[in-house]
């Protein structure tokens, strides 16, 4: 027997009328990246966490994960402080960045101008799953279910398909561009030099992000084009669509050779008009692709995210020790934040797509006019660097 069974200011007082301790601080439901470094961040400042999954335990992707990611320096110090950094073979350092218009323009961002050792880090999806999926596992604060579980706060990280989302009842403002990426994988018979390269071309935008550390010529390739060229591209023969990615990156790393299966995914802009509220399980907030998607132009999107995760896990560390992590203040607070960065980096992103998206001839010699005068720019390129580099 306890010792409130034997005192009889226990009832008194209302002892056994006091509400259940729930048996989580937070739910997530979603374990993709965003996810876990979510989990792992409200882990080490000794929240109890339950992170939902429908395969029960976080698993590595297969090899034939086509994804790879530029993560600024901000994301860097995150997954840092995790110890989940990736080596450098599979976070290649960036050390320029080439942009090439249509008609002459072009702008070129190097490390060495912003004084810093990288401009970014191409990194190889499956290596960061793998090592977030190991300090899951070794984190006790956090356990794994295939179902969603009671807790003061339930953060939404399901991607943009989210069930969650649509269960809270939250209107996700969709705006769907006329394009589809394409990603995969190729060998270049020359090495890539650590430097990025795209290609704006009649409609269509092309990214080489360079893989396999330093010294590699592996590379990531995203190739933004209309739906049918998505699809044309996706069928044809290994032979052919080398010649055409040669064609449109302009030969500048010789031959590319596949590697990979092609993967294809329509292209868009959203954001939830809510990110945080209150349902019949409690409080709640979204991060990552359930919040917000921006076109890969930019290779902004997991950057956005991995804000979230910053932003999320400041102001609930900074609370007041009377605020629960459930605290609707606290939670507007993550929201306004959020979507005034967003705001900044996916306009940005959207005005850009929607600029070289449009093949009028009028518009193809402003648009190219305007890079090589950002080019010259001096102070507003070296802003633009810096706050796409997270610094």
């Amino acid at each position: 027997m306890t010792v409130a069974q034997h005192t009889p200011w226990a009832a008194a007082i209302g002892f056994y009328n006091l509400p259940m301790a729930k048996p989580f601080d937070v739910c997530i439901r979603g374990a993709g990246i965003v996810g876990r470094t979510l989990a792992l961040q409200l882990a080490s400042k000794r929240l109890r966490v339950a992170l939902i999954t429908p395969n029960a335990v976080p698993t590595p992707q297969a090899h034939s994960d086509v994804r790879a990611y530029a993560l600024n320096l901000a994301s860097r110090h995150l997954l840092e402080s995790l110890r989940c950094w990736p080596t450098e073979q599979e976070a290649t350092p960036v050390l320029a960045m080439h942009v090439q218009g249509d008609d002459g323009g072009q702008v070129v961002f190097t490390a060495a101008d912003q004084g810093t050792a990288a401009l970014n880090w191409i990194v190889d999806v499956p290596a960061l799953e793998a090592r977030l999926g190991e300090a899951v596992r070794f984190q006790p604060q956090i356990e794994v279910f295939d179902t969603p579980q009671d807790a003061a706060l339930t953060v939404v990280c399901e991607g943009k398909a989210s069930k969650t989302r649509e269960e809270f009842g939250v209107d996700f403002d969709v705006t769907p561009y006329d394009q589809w990426a394409l990603a995969a994988r190729v060998q270049c018979t020359l090495a890539h030099a650590q430097v990025a390269r795209q290609w704006f071309s009649q409609g269509e935008i092309l990214a080489f992000l360079p893989l396999d550390g330093p010294h590699g010529n592996l590379c990531a390739i995203v190739w933004s084009v209309s739906p049918a060229r998505a699809q044309e591209l996706k069928t044809l023969g290994e032979k052919d669509f080398c010649q055409a990615l040669e064609t449109a990156s302009h030969g500048i790393l010789g031959t590319p050779t596949l590697t990979s299966g092609r993967s294809v995914w329509p292209l868009q802009q959203a954001q939830a008009r809510h990110w945080s509220g209150t349902s019949t399980l409690g409080a709640w907030v979204l991060a990552g692709d359930a919040a917000h998607n921006v076109h890969p132009l930019a290779g902004q999107g997991l950057n956005l995210g991995l804000a979230d995760v910053a932003e999320l896990v400041r102001v609930l560390d900074t609370r007041p020790y009377w605020r629960n992590v459930g605290d609707a203040k606290l939670l507007r607070q993550y929201e306004r934040a959020r979507k005034a960065d967003l705001a900044v980096i996916g306009q940005a992103g959207d005005a850009l797509q929607q600029l070289f998206a449009n093949p009028h001839p009028g518009l193809q010699a402003l648009r190219n006019w305007g890079m090589n005068s950002f080019e010259r720019s001096g102070l507003i390129k070296q802003w633009v660097a810096r706050r796409a580099m997270g610094s």
